[in-house]
């Protein structure tokens, strides 16, 4: 059970000072049984006139930030320390009605499954539902942990991975077409694949550890990672990383999930200028193992 650490630095830069409007911070991890939350601290230069914290409507933990004055400069470093449990050969316990694909959900989680099963981008010609259908055998019967291991393999074995600064998700049917695209590209493209298939799936947000920024072994690295989750019954939510053909949760430190990615923005907020006063942002993020605990022994936000 390693104990990871995260230092998250984003750094916004302006021609002259201006002043800002509230921003949101989504960088603070989900505890759970397989990820325990050390520590977390956060420092905001120039310092915010307020901070506040809540939980969004799917249960992830954000930070509100206001303030008065101006600056040339806005930074945020974010710092998290946990221990990760990573399953190297994850096994899901389904339910014996979802061994197989396909299957179906209970009456009793469908009202609360639906919006993530609805699809969320236009399919005209039905092309990454075809997709998806490549992956089941002409008979209709596949094992579905087969099936879904096989689609997050198949994005990692026949996709080209590009770092992308613009903002948003590009469309799953472009991704399709072209086979390259980020994370979140990839991550938005199976969730759609999976959605097709009656599978509810939701996108996640978070970091990725990659010992020595190792490329034969992950992808995505220095900066956030993105990948998803399907609803299986009885084992529930389990993470695919198709960026990286990864099953099951190793090295994935999960910050956020959300039915789309705009819901899961790590950082977004707003400044009062002119458009040309933006010199654009710089992000950061580095994930070591630690040797040793931490003497921390419970979290407190920062307030």
């Amino acid at each position: 059970m390693p104990i990871l650490s995260v230092r998250h630095v984003t750094t916004y830069r302006y021609r002259r000072p201006v002043a800002f409007g509230e921003h949101r911070i989504m960088f603070r991890p989900r505890d759970s049984y397989d990820q325990r939350l050390i520590e977390a601290t956060l420092d905001i230069a120039p310092q915010p006139s307020a901070l506040r914290w809540m939980f969004d409507v799917f249960g992830n933990c954000v930070a509100v930030a206001t303030f008065e004055g101006r600056s040339d400069s806005l930074t945020f470093t974010c710092g998290i320390t946990l221990d990760h449990t990573p399953e190297h050969a994850p096994v899901f316990p389904l339910a014996p009605n979802a061994t197989h694909y396909p299957f179906g959900y209970g009456a009793g989680d469908m009202p609360d499954l639906s919006r993530s099963i609805e699809r969320q981008w236009p399919d005209t010609r039905n092309e990454v539902d075809a997709w998806a259908r490549s992956f089941i055998p002409a008979e209709g019967r596949i094992p579905t942990q087969d099936l879904l291991a096989d689609m997050t393999r198949s994005v990692r074995r026949n996709f080209t991975y590009l770092a992308r600064s613009e903002k948003g998700v590009q469309d799953p049917v472009t991704t399709l077409r072209l086979k390259r695209g980020s994370c979140r590209d990839f991550a938005v493209l199976m969730m759609e694949g999976v959605r097709a298939l009656g599978m509810a799936a939701r996108f996640v947000s978070g970091y990725l550890y990659n010992p020595r920024n190792d490329r034969d072994r992950h992808v995505g690295g220095g900066s956030t990672h993105a990948w998803l989750q399907v609803y299986l019954p009885g084992a529930g939510w389990i993470e695919f990383d198709p960026t990286n053909g990864i099953v099951g949760n190793r090295d994935l430190i999960r910050v956020a999930v959300a039915r789309d990615p705009a819901q899961a923005v790590p950082l977004y907020g707003s400044y009062f200028g002119l458009g040309s006063d933006d010199l654009g942002m710089r992000v950061e993020v580095e994930v070591v193992e630690k040797s040793t605990l931490p003497p921390v022994t419970a979290p407190e936000p920062v307030r």
